[in-house]
């Protein structure tokens, strides 16, 4: 057995790739208001959501450092976390990565990129998700298996 998830993208180049089609799209294609054409209202509701998703990977990535362990899909997870943000949901860092990608797109005005998201949902679903879940079922077993009951996958 590889010591590893073995994802089909890591969810940082998903999730800056979307962003990146997104405005290319929103330039190409314009969707709604155009790219880059935020009033201070969106301005500002899109900098808190992107402030919020931050904060909170920041606080995710710190318990992987507090447990010694690689927080990067393709290296072997040594510990298998439960605190912070983690006893609440078992993908903060994803959640947080929705919720700065979605203050990004208000931000940038793209309805493009929120069109884009229903497939990066997916993809992180089943090409990322579903396949840590598998390796950390397969790594700490009973213990994992016990987790997933106690903590919701989303909130």
């Amino acid at each position: 057995m590889r010591d590893y998830a073995d994802v089909v993208v890591k969810p940082p180049i998903l999730f800056a790739g979307a962003v990146l089609l997104g405005c290319l799209l929103s330039w190409i294609v314009p969707l709604g208001p155009g790219l880059g054409s935020a009033n201070i209202s969106a301005l500002a509701a899109g900098g808190a959501l992107a402030l919020i998703g931050i904060s909170l990977g920041a606080l995710s990535v710190r318990e992987f450092r507090r447990a010694g362990t690689s927080l990067v899909p393709g290296e072997p997870s040594t510990v298998l976390l439960d605190g912070g943000p983690y006893r609440f949901t078992r993908n903060p860092i994803y959640i947080a990565f929705v919720i700065l990608y979605f203050g990004l797109a208000i931000m940038l005005t793209s309805a493009w990129m929120l069109v884009l998201l229903i497939p990066v949902l997916l993809i992180l679903q089943r090409g990322v998700v579903e396949r840590e879940e598998a390796y950390l079922e397969a790594k700490f077993g009973e213990a994992y298996r016990k987790y997933q009951a106690r903590v919701p996958r989303w909130l």
